[in-house]
This record gives structure tokens, C-alpha cells and sequence, in this order.
């Protein structure tokens, strides 16, 4: 493998005291854990460690170099003394993207930005080298991690950009430099940080900040934000804007679509184009997904025709969306697990995936949910508005738990009424003990409502995977 970074690269980027020894590193992270060989690991002070006191195992487990910011008693190979290793870490992530010629987009949104990111990466490494981030790697620490990855040969990067404060997008964009950026919408997500629709929509729009001469923008076309993001994207000097979506003025726009629950075919029109495809996610939701991505391909340059044949093979990822089919006593179960993160709009894109979803015979729709964070002074009422939606899933039982939940609970009609526990520890045992073969068990949670806890007893309580579902 070559080398991603020299030690001569490094200390020129980062002018620190002289490394130690010359090394070449093929890899970049700050998780000591996730250590490879050939890594350069940056000790990195957190709020609650010091990535210090875990330089010398990383060098052990065949780290190439440490960034430090001070001496580290013990460790065996090359060190490289900074001042400050998290502002080291960003300049080297502005290095690698400062030598690449990959054509880069940026994603964000409210819902659906690391979902989109994700069958970008997919579309666009079926046709030349790709570079993603990896899971949700947004933020400050995430995104130049990412662009300090980002291989000498990519032609093409994709970056996913978060935030739920006001501030945190802009430095993240103009460290990206892309020349696309999509928005995939704005909903009321870490409203309870930034107070309005309209906060969180002025700080999306700072994903358009320090992009590329001749940028494109991509929104959502539905949604009612639309003018204000494209207003916020011609004063940042993004040269064009492109709206997907249903919408009659949409420049990639959805024609037909058939949902089914293993996935759906979709007609599309991409700036007059009609283009036929099979997307393997399903949900109405993961529609309006690939329209983005298939907007964001046409302005990267790459092949549309090409990305839409490979929409086939884009499936939810795990926490996100993922269908298991579980071996449950003389049957099965189905497991739709969106347990990583929650909001209304997401929650009630979930619950419409789950009223498609036909339980097998004897079996039911289950749902458990745990509560929906960052959502401020409203989060009662956004949890109790959402009981049309829960009753128009179908679910027989709902298993809720968390303070904000409760508020849905009183809601809800007694037939549906499965229990209400203070959190995911005491939902979990009860979800498992619920289960009989043939049902289907949707769980979706913020990831501080940890919700994981529920899929794993409901994994625990199988007698292993069956197949993937759909």
C-alpha cells in the first residue's frame, strides 16, 4: 500500500518540533481502539480523556507515528510534538484536501444526510475511487479526520457535515471546499439548540461557504425552506441551484414510484431526462434520498445513467434503517432497526416503512420507541404529535420509553398501549418477552435514548439471522 503520508509531508504541514524518526503512514485516527498498522494516531484531548495516555499502546498495536502536544513516557516509535494536536489535525486535513484532484461533495440536513452520503459513496465508486466519510464523522473532529484520509488517487470525495449548535457548520464547509452541496431538507432537529426552523435553515446554508468557483447547489424542492437556502447559496456565490423532489418545478424531479417493503421502482425526470430504476432501500423516504444523490452525481459530472442502475444495490445500513430477518422460534422474525437517531420527520418516515411491512401469518407490527432528543420547550408536543402517525402504522403494541414519550403514550388508544418504562434498560426485557414468530419489530430512538439496547435483546431473543430481509 502507499503511502497516504511521509513524515517529510507531515512536518511540513504541520511545522513541528522535528519527528522523532521518518515514518510513512497508509492510515489517519484518533481512536486508539481502531488502530491499524500503518496509522498516524493523533492524541487528542477530549472532554472526558486525554488521547495521550494511549499513545504508547497504538504505537504497540503498529501505529506509524503519534501527534502529541507533550512528552509521552514509554512510547516506542516515531512521535511528532505540536502545540495543539486538535488544530494539527485540522491542518492536516486541509492538506489532504488541498492536494487532491477529486471532484468533493458535501452533505447535509435534518434527516437523511448520512444516508444520502452513503449511497453516494456506493453510486460513485462503482465508477471511479471514492473517498466517504465513514459512519457519521461530521463534525469538528470527524470531517478533517476524513479529508486527512482522503487517498492521493480518489476522483471522487463525499463528505457529510453536522451540527446541533449555531457556528458549527461554516469552518467544516470551508475546510471541504466542495463543489457540490446538498441539503436534503430542514426540520425542527436540535430545535432546542437553535430555537427555530429558520436557525437551523440559516446554519445548513452555511454548508455553501468557501465552495468551489462554479459550485451547485442541491435542495430540496419541497420543502419550505427552499427560497431561503437558495437565497443563502446565490450570497455565498454558488453558481447554480438544482431542486429535487416532487414538486413540478424540481429540476430532478419524481415522476412515479411504486413503495414496496423490500424497496421501490422509481420513475424520474433529471433536468428532462426520464430515467427508470429500482432503489433497494425502501420508504418514500429513501426516494427522495436518491433523487438528491442521482442531483448531486449529475453535478459531480459522473454518469447518471450509470448511478441509477446501481440504486439497486443501496440498502439501509444498521441503526439506520436495516431489515434483518431473525430465526424466532418455529418461524421468524423481522427486525427494522432505526435505532441511531430520531426526530418527528424521521420517525414518521419509519412508521410509514412499518405500515407497508406485512407481518407473516399469526404475526403483528410491533413498535417500540424511545424518546426523541434536542427538541427544546416543544418536545411534549412533538412526541404527542405524532399519535396519527403511530395509529396509521398498523402497530398492534407500542412499547415506549423516556420522560418525553409519555406525552404519546397518554395518546394513544388502550388497544395499542404496550407498556411505558422510564428508559431503554426497562423497555428492553419487555419488547423481548412480547415476541412471537411472525412478527415484525420497528425500534427508533435518539441515539441518547439508546436504543440499541432494544434491538440487541430482541437479537438475543432470536435464534440468529434467517437472511436479510427484503
Amino acid at each position: 500500500m502507499s503511502a497516504l503520508w511521509t513524515s517529510d509531508e507531515v512536518a511540513r504541514t504541520l511545522s513541528p518540533v522535528a519527528p522523532t524518526a521518518s515514518f510513512e503512514a497508509t492510515g489517519v485516527t484518533f481512536d486508539s481502539r481502531a488502530v491499524g498498522k500503518g496509522d498516524l494516531f493523533f492524541a487528542l484531548n477530549g472532554e472526558t480523556t486525554d488521547g495521550h495516555i494511549y499513545v504508547a499502546d497504538a504505537l504497540m498495536r503498529g501505529a506509524a507515528a503519534a501527534v502529541v502536544s507533550r512528552d509521552v513516557p514509554g512510547a516506542q516509535g516515531p512521535l511528532v510534538r505540536v502545540p495543539d494536536t486538535m488544530k494539527a489535525l485540522a491542518d492536516l486535513g486541509h492538506a489532504g484536501r488541498r492536494r487532491s484532484t477529486a471532484r468533493i461533495a458535501s452533505v447535509t440536513g435534518s434527516v437523511g444526510k448520512t444516508s444520502t452520503k452513503d449511497a453516494l459513496r456506493t453510486l460513485l465508486a462503482a465508477q471511479a475511487p471514492t473517498a466517504a466519510s465513514v459512519a457519521s464523522y461530521n463534525n469538528h473532529v470527524g470531517v478533517p479526520i476524513s479529508l486527512a484520509r482522503l487517498p492521493r488517487d480518489a476522483r471522487y470525495g463525499v463528505f457529510e457535515i453536522g451540527m446541533n449548535h449555531p457556528g458549527e457548520i461554516e469552518p467544516l464547509a470551508r475546510l471541504v471546499e466542495a463543489h457540490v452541496g446538498v441539503i436534503t431538507n430542514v426540520e425542527p432537529a436540535h430545535i432546542g439548540y437553535m430555537g427555530s426552523e429558520e436557525a437551523i435553515a440559516d446554519e445548513k446554508a452555511c454548508l455553501f461557504a468557501g465552495m468551489q468557483p462554479d459550485a451547485v447547489a442541491v435542495l430540496n424542492r419541497d420543502n419550505r425552506h427552499y427560497e431561503r437556502l437558495a437565497g443563502h447559496a446565490r450570497r455565498f456565490g454558488v453558481a447554480r441551484v438544482v431542486g429535487f423532489g416532487r414538486s413540478d418545478a424540481a429540476d430532478v424531479r419524481l415522476l412515479a414510484c411504486n413503495l414496496q417493503d423490500s424497496g421501490s421502482d422509481v420513475v424520474a425526470s433529471i433536468h428532462g431526462r426520464r430515467i427508470e430504476y429500482r432503489l433497494g432501500a425502501a420508504g418514500e423516504h429513501w426516494v427522495l434520498n436518491s433523487l438528491a444523490a442521482l442531483a448531486v452525481v449529475e453535478a459531480l459530472g459522473a454518469d447518471v445513467g450509470r448511478a441509477a442502475a446501481t440504486l439497486g444495490e443501496v440498502v439501509a445500513s444498521p441503526g439506520r434503517g436495516a431489515r434483518r430477518r431473525l430465526k424466532f422460534g418455529a418461524g421468524t422474525i423481522e427486525l427494522l432497526d432505526e435505532s441511531y437517531n430520531a426526530n418527528p420527520a424521521s420517525v414518521r418516515a419509519m412508521l410509514a416503512v412499518l405500515a407497508r411491512t406485512e407481518p407473516a401469518p399469526g404475526g403483528r407490527r410491533l413498535l417500540a420507541m424511545g424518546d426523541m432528543r434536542e427538541l427544546g420547550d416543544g418536545a411534549d408536543a412533538y412526541h404527542a404529535g405524532l399519535a396519527d402517525a403511530v395509529a396509521a402504522s398498523g402497530a398492534a403494541q407500542v412499547f415506549l420509553c423516556g420522560p418525553h414519550m409519555a406525552a404519546l403514550w397518554r395518546r394513544l388508544s388502550a388497544g395499542q398501549q404496550g407498556v411505558h418504562r422510564p428508559d431503554s434498560a426497562a423497555l428492553a426485557p419487555e419488547v423481548a418477552t412480547a415476541l412471537r414468530a411472525g412478527d415484525v419489530i420497528a425500534i427508533k430512538g435518539s441515539l441518547g435514548s439508546q436504543m440499541k439496547s432494544v434491538v440487541d435483546a430482541v437479537l438475543a431473543a432470536s435464534g440468529g439471522q434467517a437472511g436479510r430481509a427484503g
